[in-house]
């Protein structure tokens, strides 16, 4: 018995030991470039020209975002990224869970049906040119919500959240309803309230993807005072090449500048998920087990 808690404990002191030299592999190869990408966003023209350095710039410089802050319209797209992602990411978990907390209640007429068409639209969608045309229809081109609406449902997180809400003691909800409280009154003063994980949760997925949401704009807008930040990293990247290949043959210095720019633009759209996500995190591994377990 000893020799086989003994071999057991071996076992798992092994399988810990494989564990934590392939995280720290995997944590090395994601750090790194990462590291990189800021370290070059903080270097001048003349050190990115001549390159040879990973984790330390040759000579420190903050002309990269000088330049992208000088851009009068940065402001204005940093605005409707943000705009875009706090009522995105309200609208879009407020809907998710009325239809979740409907549809955890078995004696839901239609319910079946509903969870069937909340299925299909899992694996088929209507496609780019159908999806265009009723955006068109519907009048959001050029709209700010065209950025909401559309994504107000997704049929992945109402499972989470219907799941969530199954495993809440059906005995609560019959007694605020003996108390006289009618269903409004259950899902936002109970439900809501023990839903904070899984909510969180999908806040988190549903705020990386609004935020770096690209296509949107790309497909459905035209006027430049909706452009979030991420088109105009886009036309930011397109300008430098074009600067590029005007500059063929003349100063390296100016490709370089532009290269920094770049990669400040990707440090600027990328920081704040990143500073969000630890905020998050502590909910998100319960809400997704609570919200994927099902007795």
């Amino acid at each position: 018995m000893n020799r086989k808690v003994v071999k057991e404990d071996i076992d798992s002191r092994i399988f810990d030991a494989v564990n934590m030299v392939l995280l720290i592999i995997f944590m090395v190869i994601i750090l790194v470039p990462l590291w990189n990408v800021i370290i070059s966003s903080l270097s001048s023209g003349k050190a990115l020209a001549e390159g040879g350095f990973i984790f330390w710039s040759k000579e420190f410089s903050l002309e990269n975002y000088r330049a992208v802050f000088n851009d009068s319209s940065i402001g204005q797209s940093f605005l409707v990224s943000i705009s875009k992602t706090f009522v995105g990411v309200f609208t879009h978990v407020f809907f998710c869970a009325m239809i979740g907390y409907g549809l955890s209640k078995r004696y839901i007429r239609g319910r079946k049906l509903y969870v069937a068409m909340g299925v299909i639209t899992m694996f088929f969608s209507g496609g780019m040119i159908p999806t265009y045309l009723l955006i068109k229809s519907l009048g959001l081109l050029n709209s700010f919500w065209v950025y909401i609406i559309p994504a107000l449902f997704s049929y992945y997180d109402v499972v989470i959240l219907m799941n969530f809400f199954r495993n809440v003691p059906d005995s609560l909800e019959e007694s605020a309803k003996i108390d006289g409280a009618g269903d409004w009154h259950i899902f936002l003063k109970i439900f809501i309230p023990l839903s904070m994980p899984a909510m969180a949760t999908i806040a988190l997925f549903n705020g990386v993807g609004q935020w770096n949401d690209f296509m949107t704009t790309k497909l459905y807008i035209t006027n430049q005072a909706l452009y979030p930040l991420q088109m105009k990293l886009y036309e930011i990247i397109v300008q430098s090449q074009t600067q590029s290949m005007q500059n063929i043959g003349g100063s390296a210095v100016i490709e370089t500048t532009t290269k920094g720019v770049q990669l400040a633009t990707i440090v600027i759209t990328t920081l704040p998920i990143v500073v969000m996500y630890p905020v998050l995190q502590r909910y998100f591994i319960s809400g997704m087990m609570m919200g994927a377990v099902k007795e």
